[in-house]
């Protein structure tokens, strides 16, 4: 039987601290970093004060908050120069930004969220602060659960099954607006959130397979707007998201996928 040695678990707890503050980059207290993460008192003051000497998290205003620095975003950067997915999707995704006045992300499962691993943006829209490297829950956000719904069905339950049960309190939430987006995709190939993740943010996504290996990644548009016409909206991207879908996958069709 294989063991994680101390040295590697060390390396997945640290991790798993810096997931922890997912896309919206809000400052955590170490109290905040334990609910979220599950680890014990001792052990996140010990990660969070390497993370600090590191330079991965920097205090706010030299007080109890912790912010993401500049070494998790160097990380993303250094991914956006290698990745082959990354660089040959970007121009096409600008395009389609820009055209539809949306944010336009590329994504792929990292334990129970997504991450980014593509992200272009309209100049010309109010958006999250999100980029390469942004992490989103899977079960609150359309483009979660358009990989979700990606999967072979006997993996789908159990990933589901997962997320529900991480949900805690919101369980019953989380599988209800599951179930609907399931059947959404089911009916029409594309699933939608509006300002369950981030008020007055929308999301359109919906799943598809990338490169050589054909893996599983999600595709989406979403913007922040107030008060946003759903109906107009989705008539007017849906359409596009799809044929970019499309176009998307042949021109990823050999590229190795290695997200």
């Amino acid at each position: 039987m294989n063991h994680s040695s101390p040295v590697t678990m060390t390396l997945e707890r640290g991790l798993q601290v810096l997931r922890a503050f997912r896309a919206e980059r809000v400052p955590l207290t170490n109290g905040e970093l334990v609910r979220r993460t599950g680890l014990s008192k001792s052990t996140i003051s010990r990660l969070t004060m390497t993370l600090v000497g590191l330079g991965y998290l920097r205090r706010v205003a030299d007080g109890p908050q912790l912010e993401l620095a500049s070494g998790p975003l160097g990380i993303g950067h250094a991914y956006l120069e290698s990745s082959e997915v990354t660089r040959l999707a970007h121009p096409f995704m600008q395009q389609l930004a820009d055209r539809l006045d949306v944010s336009v992300a590329l994504a792929v499962p990292d334990h129970l969220d997504m991450l980014y691993v593509a992200y272009r943006t309209s100049t010309r829209i109010a958006t999250l602060r999100l980029g390469i490297g942004s992490l989103l829950p899977m079960g609150l956000t359309a483009i979660g659960r358009a990989w979700l719904w990606g999967l072979p069905e006997d993996a789908r339950s159990g990933y589901v099954a997962s997320v529900i049960e991480a949900a805690g309190a919101q369980a019953g939430q989380v599988r209800k607006n599951i179930d609907a987006a399931f059947d959404d995709l089911r009916a029409t190939g594309v699933c939608m959130s509006v300002g369950e993740y981030q008020r007055n943010a929308y999301g359109i996504a919906l799943p598809l397979r990338v490169g050589r290996a054909g893996k599983l990644m999600s595709l989406n548009c979403g913007a922040v707007e107030l008060r946003p016409d759903m109906d107009a909206t989705r008539a007017r991207i849906v359409p596009e998201l799809k044929a970019a879908a499309v176009e998307l996958m042949v021109l990823l069709r050999d590229a190795g996928a290695e997200a």
